[in-house]
């Protein structure tokens, strides 16, 4: 079964995470053989789902949080459906592609993919991605690795080692093609950098035992760093890619 851990912040969630740079998607499309039919598992705010709107005749997105569903996307080729991904009602080889978008650790894995061999196109294309924590300068790193590794390291589920690890851990029982490391590059004030800290579920976690924001302090110490209004900074982007192959 999956996690909701966002359900109680999505219009934060909604509002401050990053957007997967053209380059993830041109290399995964590369691959495709035909653009007819997308699901978007764990699709949250639907980031992932409005762009594969733009090449797929249709795209289907699943999450198991309304509320996330309630702030996403729309657009008139994609249909949202308030499930998860490990049992669905999709027919038997509907898909050309299969995407996760930084949403597989929370999976139960061995009945996901079971659900990906069934409603996936024989040759269909699994593409599993997602990112690490945002890169600035040596300094600027050095204290988001304090704060990360000593002050919320302990609020994080067991799950996030996944994504420390760049999904290398996880079985991926697919034809898997080699992938190439991505970057997410965006300007960011320090009022972003604060909102899309304060959505770790880690944080959120920190917030609900101990009843203050410990971003707030960390936000304060590395404000000497933010010469302009806004820096240049990006976020380390991870793929899985393999072909379907039933």
């Amino acid at each position: 079964m999956s996690k909701d851990l966002f359900s109680g912040h999505a219009k934060d969630y909604a509002a401050f995470r990053p957007v997967y740079p053209k380059t993830l998607y041109d290399f995964i499309y590369q691959f495709v053989e035909r653009f007819d039919k997308a699901w978007d598992g764990g699709t949250g705010n639907g980031q992932v789902a409005r762009v594969l709107a733009d090449s797929f005749t249709k795209v289907h997105a699943t999450d198991i949080s309304i509320q996330q569903i309630e702030n996403a996307f729309t657009a008139p080729n994609i249909q949202y459906h308030l499930a998860g991904v490990e049992q669905t009602d999709f027919s038997n080889d509907s898909f050309d592609l299969i995407t996760i978008g930084q949403a597989i650790h929370w999976f139960d894995r061995d009945k996901f993919y079971k659900e990906v061999n069934r409603v996936g196109k024989q040759r269909g294309i699994i593409a599993a991605f997602g990112y690490n924590p945002v890169r600035f300068s040596p300094s600027f790193d050095e204290a988001l690795n304090r704060f990360y590794y000593d002050v919320i390291y302990p609020y994080w589920d067991k799950e996030r080692k996944v994504v420390e690890d760049q999904y290398r851990s996880i079985s991926f029982p697919f034809e898997e093609m080699e992938a190439p490391e991505f970057k997410i590059r965006l300007d960011c004030s320090l009022q972003d950098l604060q909102g899309y800290i304060t959505t770790w579920s880690a944080v959120q976690s920190f917030i609900r035992e101990n009843g203050y924001n410990p971003v707030d302090d960390f936000v304060e110490g590395v404000k000497p760093l933010w010469k302009k209004e806004s820096e240049s900074v990006y976020f380390p982007v991870f793929l899985r890619i393999g072909r379907i192959n039933k």
